[in-house]
């Protein structure tokens, strides 16, 4: 019995789609690995940054009544340098599941390229591809930069890792990883507005009763109001955009909130700044604003003496409403 075949031309896709027509591709932008690349570009950016060399770093000092110093104590770096009591691991534990995905953490790895890291198997239970990130990564209350993301076909899985960047955990003078909070989302496809976002998901690790929590906050205070505290650290002036302070932001405000910067002048002179800070409400972070290296150049200022600027403090989306600081000025030592 002779079944039916169907009978499929030998033909390029040039002679399928005439006219010099090609089948469309997917933009790169829309490609989960393009994203990947960008982040992964931009935590050695971060990474080359903070390669501080001591005698790039001047210290923050008052210059007004906005700032006020704070007393010297032992920095949460000085305590922890001394407090590692072996190994950090944790138990085999499912993070998040629900009727599209499934993560579980399987371990803790030391010692990876960025770092340390979580070790998590990642399943899609759709029948649509998911793409899977974390909207934020918190290391013993401090936030931290995550660099989870994948991408699973239909029904599949992967083992992938959740790094905790080595350079975030040293500025915040963590050495014993105790408690780590997640919050993973997902979305089918490209849709990308259709987005599920989980609860706070919280590991303990077997450092967890002896974890630093210490805060790294030895400064000069620059704004404390409404649960928001915020001290400089120092100024280096030689970062990977040119000049960059260091600063330790603590928020007790009830809200997540974002803290950015506006009207930044140094030695008198306007320059621009980047700086975008989310915390979370109870949360900390330590964070770099980062100063023009071209507009220093350009306005021939070859020290750092004199910043002045000002704070802008919003609720977590929240465009509209925001709370501005009147100038803070202060010198650099």
């Amino acid at each position: 019995m002779q079944q039916n075949q169907t009978n499929v031309p030998n033909t390029s896709p040039e002679q399928q789609f005439p006219y010099g027509m090609m089948p469309p591709k997917k933009p790169p932008y829309k490609k989960w690995w393009f994203w990947v690349l960008i982040v992964l570009a931009w935590m050695i950016i971060i990474g080359i940054a903070r390669g501080i060399k001591k005698n790039d770093i001047k210290e923050i000092a008052p210059a007004t009544d906005n700032a006020v110093t704070q007393d010297a104590r032992k920095t949460g770096t000085e305590e922890n340098n001394n407090t590692g009591k072996g190994k950090t691991t944790l138990q085999e534990q499912v993070l998040w599941e629900n009727e599209a995905c499934k993560i579980t953490a399987l371990s803790y790895e030391s010692d990876t390229i960025w770092g340390d890291s979580v070790k998590v198997l990642a399943e899609n239970k759709s029948d649509k591809t998911l793409h899977i990130g974390c909207d934020a990564l918190i290391v013993n209350d401090y936030m931290i930069t995550d660099l989870f993301v994948c991408e699973l076909a239909a029904g599949k899985k992967s083992n992938e890792s959740v790094s905790l960047m080595s350079s975030e955990l040293n500025a915040a003078g963590i050495e014993n990883v105790g408690k780590i909070e997640l919050y993973f989302y997902y979305y089918k496809g490209d849709s990308f507005t259709d987005r599920v976002k989980s609860d706070c998901i919280t590991i303990k690790t077997s450092h967890y009763d002896d974890m630093d929590t210490t805060p790294n906050d030895t400064g000069t205070e620059l704004y404390n109001e409404n649960g928001v505290r915020i001290v400089g650290k120092y100024v280096n002036e030689n970062s990977f955009w040119g000049a960059a302070m260091l600063l330790y932001i603590e928020n007790n405000s009830g809200k997540n909130i974002t803290v950015t910067s506006e009207e930044l002048s140094v030695n008198g002179y306007m320059v621009t700044e980047y700086f975008y800070a989310t915390v979370y409400d109870g949360k900390r972070i330590i964070d770099d604003l980062t100063l023009s290296g071209s507009d220093l150049e350009n306005n021939g200022i070859e020290t750092i003496d004199e910043i002045e600027l000002k704070f802008v403090i919003r609720e977590e989306n929240n465009y509209v409403k925001a709370v501005k600081t009147d100038p803070i000025t202060f010198k650099v030592n």
